[in-house]
């Protein structure tokens, strides 16, 4: 075989061999694109995973809250309270800061949180269906409930309307009628046995005028101011027997009369939230409460502020304030003390807990927080002192 047979075979073998690779070319972009399609399903595994994880900056949580005392109020320029009590002893045990912003009520307090303003709201928050919807919360940090707060109808500032109230009641205008019936029948005697009697009780013989002056000596004779008597011996008979009467209906209508208005002064017009309906009703804006009152349909007034709920109520523009039980009890022990009244029991119980965005980090270090703190007996210690029975300091 000569030696350019050989070389043409070589050459030919080789152009076989490199057919048969791909060319860089084609090679190229395709290793881009995978590159390009692992980068991407990195950035969809991870970045979620690592949402889950508090950051690690030194920036204080943003937390929000609003008054509603013993919950949370400002006491010597320094915010105090069961909530702010225990959300310091939640950021220890976390080894976190904080700072507070404050918030006229619920309703803008949770807006803060739904925002993005704040990282988490804590004071007198009622955890419901329709929240979650929004927020995430953590475990209860309260168990509480609705109540009424009236005024104390024990004051003689109701007395007078009270006593009209009970005048003008049916009870009262079926007392009337008895007492019409009992004055009929010893006039009618007196006026019979002393009619023909000279310078006897009764001046005339006729039906009228005499009965008139009988039934004027029977009304008398009833008041205990009677200052004629009668002459004939059967008269006298019958005004012994009508003096007795009268004592004892004497006592039993004064004790009527004191007995209704004492029950006004302790019930008053509200005993419960079935008679809410119709009747002014004063609360906080966005709470819990001013739905359930709606729902009622009573006559919701609305505030911005408890404290001007409170001030509406004294002023007699509003029959009753209902809102967190907790919260009306502390006022009228203290604030409000000789002035307001619970009424009735706690209704449509509910649980507060720490409201906080969707999918927040920070829930389940402060799930975790609030059971060592309750462990421990910390939440224990600070509920007592915000709620225990013994007098305030």
């Amino acid at each position: 075989m000569s030696k350019v047979s050989i070389l043409d075979l070589i050459v030919s073998r080789n152009q076989q061999q490199n057919s048969c690779q791909p060319s860089p070319k084609l090679l190229k972009p395709n290793l881009w694109k995978n590159l390009a399609k692992g980068f991407l399903l990195i950035l969809i595994f991870v970045e979620p995973v690592q949402a889950q994880k508090p950051t690690q900056s030194n920036q204080p949580l943003r937390i929000s809250t609003g008054f509603s005392k013993p919950f949370v109020y400002e006491e010597n320029g320094t915010l105090t309270g069961f909530s702010i009590d225990l959300w310091n002893s939640i950021k220890s045990e976390m080894n976190v800061k904080s700072e507070f912003s404050v918030y006229p009520n619920t309703l803008t307090l949770l807006s803060s949180v739904k925002s993005g303003q704040a990282d988490a709201a804590i004071s007198s928050i009622s955890i419901t269906s329709e929240r979650q919807q929004d927020f995430d919360f953590s475990q209860p940090i309260f168990e509480g409930g609705l109540q009424i707060l009236v005024l104390d109808q024990s004051s003689g500032a109701n007395s007078i309307p009270n006593l009209l109230i009970m005048f003008f009641s049916p009870a009262m205008g079926q007392l009337l009628i008895v007492i019409i019936v009992m004055l009929f029948v010893p006039a009618h005697l007196i006026w019979f046995f002393e009619r023909r009697r000279e310078s006897g009780l009764i001046p005339t013989q006729s039906y009228f005028p005499g009965i008139f002056k009988a039934f004027w000596w029977a009304a008398a004779t009833l008041a205990t101011q009677a200052d004629e008597m009668p002459k004939s011996p059967i008269g006298r008979f019958i005004a012994i027997i009508w003096m007795f009467t009268s004592v004892v209906f004497v006592a039993y209508f004064t004790a009527t009369v004191t007995t209704s208005l004492t029950v006004q002064q302790l019930q008053g017009n509200i005993k419960g939230p079935d008679d809410l309906p119709g009747k002014r009703v004063a609360t906080v804006t966005g709470s819990t409460s001013a739905a359930y009152l709606r729902q009622k349909n009573a006559k919701v007034l609305e505030f911005d502020k408890l404290t001007d709920a409170y001030d509406t109520l004294l002023q007699k523009k509003a029959d009753a304030v209902v809102f967190d039980a907790p919260v009306l009890l502390y006022y009228a022990a203290h604030d409000g003390k000789g002035k307001v009244q619970l009424i009735g029991n706690i209704f449509r119980k509910e649980s507060y807990g720490i409201a906080l965005p969707p999918n927040s980090p920070y829930r389940q270090p402060i799930n975790s927080a609030l059971l060592r703190l309750q462990e421990n007996g910390t939440y224990q210690q600070i509920y007592d002192k915000w709620f225990s029975n013994k007098e305030d300091k």
